[in-house]
């Protein structure tokens, strides 16, 4: 099963956590804004954030043609430098959230690469990155001839990979309990599974009743509508940021 397919089975948990509760106190991306960038913890929580959302840069610059390879590196040579700042003053609050930010300061390290290696070429031969002569027969290799922008593919990427960290985390909290079996069962029910049993049938394999049953997959859905509500907190800058990122997300899952 891919990744999408593997994910696709939680989206219908997304709407249901729109108008739940989260404690926002202090996130990583608040702190990030909050310091201005000038504290060893706003680039600790920085970090943290790019380890996480790496995966819709490296799709996005696969969308742009960009080669298996080169996708890497640029991938690695953005965060590097992003990460490598002395200060991030350049992050402002009107960014406001995480998605769009890192989008925005990748298409700039892109176009300032670009122009650093059109110098280069110009002068002594060298390049660091070949961002503006790819062929034209690789270029339509990796680009499917469909009407999906680069930034639609990002936008998806993001939305999928803040579903398969909120599932980690999730899996987590049940193996740190020894209730691995029960999570992987759980996760069964959820709807477009493929082949999911019934919850009878799930109850019977448990040991459990079928209300035992119930009730646990009741709480298996809460929890996972409140995690994801924490880790969207962690990507928005205030608490009122957060609705509106979910219904996005909704909106990018469903489009």
């Amino acid at each position: 099963m891919s990744a999408d397919d593997k994910v696709s089975s939680l989206t219908a948990l997304v709407g249901s956590a729109q108008h739940g509760a989260v404690a926002f106190t202090t996130t990583h991306w608040s702190v990030v804004l909050e310091a201005q960038g000038e504290s060893p913890a706003a680039h600790e929580a920085l970090e943290k954030l790019c380890r996480t959302y790496w995966r819709p840069i490296y799709a996005f610059l696969r969308r742009q043609g960009f080669r298996r390879e080169e996708a890497e590196d640029i991938t690695q040579g953005f965060f590097a430098q992003l990460l490598g700042r002395r200060s991030l003053s350049a992050v402002r609050k009107e960014k406001g959230r995480l998605r769009s930010y890192l989008l925005g300061a990748l298409k700039y390290f892109l176009a300032d690469e670009q122009r650093r290696a059109m110098a280069i070429k110009r002068g002594k031969g060298q390049r660091l990155i070949p961002l503006e002569d790819l062929r034209a027969d690789e270029r339509i290799e990796m680009e499917p001839a469909n009407p999906v922008t680069a930034e639609m593919i990002y936008e998806r990427r993001w939305a999928l990979t803040v579903l398969e960290h909120v599932l980690s985390r999730l899996k987590d909290e049940y193996c740190a309990a020894g209730n691995a079996a029960l999570f992987d069962s759980l996760k069964q029910l959820l709807p477009d599974e493929p082949g999911a049993p019934s919850q009878a049938e799930t109850a019977a394999q448990l040991g459990m009743t079928e209300n035992a049953l119930r009730q646990a997959f009741y709480r298996f859905r809460q929890r996972y509508q409140s995690l994801l509500r924490e880790e969207i907190a962690h990507t928005v800058a205030t608490p009122g940021d957060i609705e509106d990122e979910l219904r996005h997300l909704i909106a990018v899952l469903e489009a």
